[in-house]
């Protein structure tokens, strides 16, 4: 394991590893630990009662958080001439079709979401083994296959975060910036938290929300009440 800095380790004496926090005490002791020099981005870890190999506990989907990620997002919309000009009108910073599929071929991956149009999946999907290993590969589920482009693109741009759940159970969200007011933070934490709630599975037994970790960019993880966000 590689040696944590002089930094982490100042940082994590100011946490109570056995303690659970409210979702306030976290933000507030996440800001006070931030070891970044930079505006860091602030996660949280849900750790889920979840059984990934089961198809319906392999949870995956959308959220649009209510103050976005503080990040600028770059979308590629790849739709026929019908909706290109609704793309372009709503934000896109790329928007065609055969032409863009032949940069990524050759490499291009200068954008962050790819929103699709039914009919160019089946030229996407050719493109798997590229897009797939780094989760850009547009998905129903996630709101990102459709043909309503116009929303789409502007709920990416309002800060829509995408989730997938991993082998462990655990679901990793982006929710701000360490910039960000406490309360903006608080909300969209709290907006994740009542999504993924109500998208518990029937089959799931026991506690669902085994943990949740709240940490900014290289500072140690903070565990969260979940009563707190209820």
């Amino acid at each position: 394991m590689a040696k944590r800095s002089r930094k982490y380790q100042e940082a994590i004496k100011l946490i109570d590893r056995t303690k659970r926090y409210t979702v306030e005490e976290a933000i507030e002791l996440a800001k006070k630990t931030n070891i970044a020099n930079f505006d860091a981005t602030v996660e949280v870890v849900f750790r889920l009662n979840l059984d990934p190999r089961k198809a319906e506990q392999n949870l995956r989907g959308a959220i649009v958080l209510p103050h976005g990620t503080g990040k600028e997002v770059r979308v590629l919309v790849l739709t026929k001439t019908g909706k290109q000009k609704e793309a372009e009108a709503a934000g896109a910073d790329y928007v065609g079709d055969a032409e863009y599929l032949e940069k990524i071929k050759k490499g291009w991956l200068d954008f962050d979401v790819i929103i699709a149009t039914p009919d160019m999946m089946g030229e996407l999907g050719k493109l798997g083994k590229i897009l797939g290993p780094k989760g850009l590969m547009p998905n129903a589920k996630t709101g990102t296959v459709t043909m309503d482009v116009e929303r789409a693109v502007q709920e990416v741009k309002a800060g829509k975060v995408t989730f997938r759940v991993d082998k462990n159970g655990n679901i990793p969200i982006i929710v701000g910036k360490v910039s960000f007011d406490d309360e903006k933070l608080v909300e969209n934490i709290r907006t994740v938290y009542q999504n993924l709630v109500r998208l518990r599975p029937q089959t799931v037994k026991g506690v669902y929300v085994k943990n949740i970790s709240l940490s900014t960019s290289m500072s140690p993880g903070i565990k969260i009440a979940p009563e707190t966000l209820a």
